[in-house]
């Protein structure tokens, strides 16, 4: 019988099973003798494919999907990854139930979203706060649960390959391919047992047709609503204060936004010949947000039912919408020398929402019924990518050689909220400034992957970036592998990453606007105060380290890993405390900013993961993350508070770089009962989320803030396929009811729904 040689990073037995199930045919198709053997020689993973099976990498598959099902957003269930949280989009903790995948402590805004390899840039259509908040949902919410194959999450010096964005991880979307003919329509209910919160119901058809030996068809449609959650949700936790006419006001923050999804997808896949592949593919989705009372700072008066905010939170009407176009072409070669993959991609953003209030109480409070903003963005993204097998001055090699381009213009015209500024010397002036902002960024890269020896594997990169707007940039690192034996291995990595500005902190158009409580130490309530966009900004930065160290027991079930990362961040962006000018408004001084690099901040912590098989029927995981440090240096500039005439020092402070809890555990118990029938049950626990001791736009303390004390979710799910292509999923969620809810103190900022009962239905033709 042949036998084949093949020396396989940790992680490759799908690979390696496809080798030795091959053989077989192989040596009946050569007429090889069974005493012969047949050497394929030393085989090499690709530096991408190497990356995918790194301490820093996770893979969720559609089988997870049907197993731990998502209420609404695959977020739901890449939250219960390694190392991964969901939290608002700044540390500020406004917009905080927005949550959004945050890798290893560094932010939303720090996590590449992908779908299908390609950058989704959706989210950044939306106007940046003064501590870069964003009222949005990311962009993890444009795929149907039901329309994924799998997802891939990479965090660590890995993702710096990546390019701009990725300095926290990256998380790759894959859908299913239309691969055999299929027909598959899908419901999905999600029942909340308190009626104030909001009902779910999903809707979705995928069909799949090979039209012949060339071509392939698929289309998919769907449709997904989560109602808004009640105004009055969050009664229990509200604020009454009595002004000096004794007239009580009391105010609460809203509860979870609701949504309607709708998504249609169109894929045609040509493959010519065997060595190439074409896939043209058209897509469009519709997030429209159905609105619960929230505002940039918190939520809606109670007493006040009449306002435009009390309206539209008792109706529940639809108060932003986001629609996103995609028009792409990706081209897969398989040749004897190696393998290329490229793409190139149009996205058109449609941003439109209810005219807010630009400054002060009002700031982010919608307030027209009638007056609609709206952002358009359009983005072009291409990428090239060889892998060619070679030798490496004698060794085993896979040569990475890749090329990306990504243009971004961001047209404000139709944005009516923005203010225009004339400073008092006549250095700036944005009353005639362009509408519309642009970048444009060029990058070219190299990676190998070489087995140095039988032991040891090194993964080198490098990159080099040039924008319009910021320069060049170079970045890139080293990963390692190291086989102690057949079941232990070492891990570790050091890798520069970066991110570029966005185009609403370069835009001469955008003027963010306070009145006074927003303005930096020491001028607190005492503004008015802007913040003004920057052309001179440079990228933000970041050296990320990993070490950890990997068990993959043979004879006990037994997979294991630890990993310690650091993380030292560079030149963030945030809005600036260096005042740059000022302007008259109403004949009074106000005060300029605008945005700035900021020295550094730090993050380190652990995570680790357990796996066990025990045998064919019961399987248990486990993972954890812990958080040792997430910090940003503030530098403050002294000055004279003119309204109360008190001076102030310069200082350097350190405030969270994002609201994350302490640490995080996530495990599940997988009970195959038999072949159809499986019961899962899992939870998560949540230490403690520290408070902010300061604001981290302003500098002041914040006095009798609220920390998050910690807390355990309970869930138990359950799936059956029947024989005749239906296949079932049920469950409770939260099943010892532990709600919590947002007051919007501290780390008080978000809410976590109650119990809730699930039910889905899938039929396959």
């Amino acid at each position: 019988m042949a036998t084949a040689r093949a020396r396989l990073a940790s992680g490759s037995a799908i690979f390696l099973l496809s080798i030795t199930s091959a053989i077989p045919a192989l040596s009946q198709t050569l007429s090889i003798e069974p005493t012969e053997t047949f050497d394929l020689g030393t085989i090499v993973l690709t530096a991408e494919e190497q990356i995918k099976q790194a301490l820093g990498a996770s893979t969720i598959s559609a089988e997870d999907l049907e197993k731990q099902p998502v209420v609404n957003d695959v977020a739901e269930i890449i939250r219960k990854m390694p190392g991964v949280n969901l939290s608002g989009t700044s540390p500020s903790g406004q917009r905080g139930n927005q949550r959004q995948v945050d890798i290893r402590g560094m932010g939303p805004e720090n996590v590449l979203i992908l779908i299908d390899g390609r950058p989704v840039l959706s989210r950044t259509s939306v106007k940046m706060g003064r501590s870069g908040e964003r009222d949005t949902r990311g962009d993890t919410n444009w795929v149907p649960a039901e329309m994924v194959e799998r997802i891939e999450v990479i965090r660590g010096p890995a993702a710096a390959r990546y390019g701009s964005g990725a300095a926290g991880g990256v998380v790759n979307i894959i859908t299913k391919a239309p691969d055999s003919d299929l027909l598959q329509l899908g419901m999905f209910f999600d029942a909340p047992e308190s009626d104030l919160e909001g009902f779910t119901q999903r809707y979705n058809v995928l069909w799949a047709k090979r039209l012949n030996e060339d071509f392939a068809l698929r289309l998919s449609g769907s449709y997904n609503r989560t109602e808004a959650d009640d105004p009055d949700l969050n009664s229990d936790v509200e604020t009454c204060e009595t002004d000096d006419d004794g007239v009580e006001s009391c105010s609460r923050d809203a509860g979870n936004e609701g949504v309607v999804n709708k998504d249609a997808t169109l894929l045609l896949s040509w493959e010519p010949s065997d060595r190439n592949k074409f896939d043209f593919e058209l897509g469009w989705s519709r997030q429209g947000n159905l609105f619960a009372g929230d505002t940039q700072l918190g939520g809606r008066l109670t007493d006040d039912p009449d306002s435009i905010v009390g309206q539209l939170a008792d109706d529940g009407e639809e108060t932003n919408v986001m629609e996103r176009s995609v028009a792409a072409i990706t081209h897969t070669g398989t040749y004897g020398w190696g393998s290329t993959r490229s793409y190139l991609q149009y996205e058109y953003t449609d941003n439109s929402r209810l005219s807010e209030g630009p400054a002060g109480g009002g700031e982010g409070s919608i307030n027209s019924t009638s007056d609609w903003d709206t952002a358009i963005l359009q983005a072009i993204a291409a990428k090239s990518e060889a892998y060619i097998d070679r030798s490496f001055f004698g060794r085993p090699a896979a040569m990475t050689l890749g090329a990306e381009l990504r243009y971004e213009t961001l047209d404000l015209s139709d944005y009516g909220s923005f203010s225009s500024i004339t400073t008092d010397d006549g250095s700036r002036d944005s009353s005639d400034a362009d509408d519309t902002t642009e970048q444009l960024t060029f990058g070219i890269y190299y990676e190998e992957n070489i087995e140095w020896t039988d032991r040891l594997t090194l993964t080198p990169s490098v990159r080099f970036d040039h924008a319009d707007t910021f320069g060049s940039n170079f970045s890139g690192g080293i990963n390692a592998t190291y086989d102690i034996n057949s079941e232990w291995t070492v891990k570790g990595g050091v890798a520069k990453a970066f991110k570029a500005p966005t185009l609403y902190q370069l835009s001469d158009t955008y003027v963010y606007t306070t009145r006074g409580n927003g303005c930096p130490y020491p001028y607190y309530r005492n503004g008015p105060c802007y913040v003004l966009g920057n052309d001179d900004l440079d990228p933000e930065t970041s050296i990320n380290k990993e070490i950890g160290v990997s068990y993959n027991g043979l004879d006990n079930g037994i997979v294991a890993t630890l990993t310690y990362f650091h993380n030292d961040y560079r030149d963030k962006i945030q809005s600036g405390t260096d005042q740059v000018g000022t302007t008259l408004v109403n004949g009074s001084p106000a005060r300029l900013y605008q945005w700035q690099n900021v020295p550094e901040a730090r993050v380190q912590g652990l995570e680790g993961s357990f796996a066990k098989t025990f045998n064919d029927q019961f399987s248990l995981a486990v993972n954890g993350t812990y958080m040792i440090e997430s910090v940003q240096q503030l530098k403050i500039k002294g000055g004279t508070n003119t309204s109360t005439g008190e001076t102030f020092g310069s200082e350097s402070i350190e405030v969270p770089l994002s609201l994350v809890p302490e640490y995080t555990i996530n495990a599940a118990l997988t009970w195959n009962v038999n072949d159809q029938f499986a019961i899962v049950p899992s939870l998560t626990h949540y230490g403690k989320t520290e408070a902010s001791d300061y604001s981290a736009h302003s500098g002041y303390a914040n006095d009798d803030t609220d920390s998050r004390d910690p807390y355990t979710l309970v869930n138990v799910g359950m799936t059956y396929q029947f024989n005749n292509g239906f296949n079932l999923k049920a469950g409770v969620t939260n099943v010892f009811d532990k709600s919590i809810q947002r007051s919007g103190d501290g780390a008080e900022t978000y809410n976590e729904p109650g119990r809730a009962y699930y039910f889905g239905l899938t039929k396959t033709f």
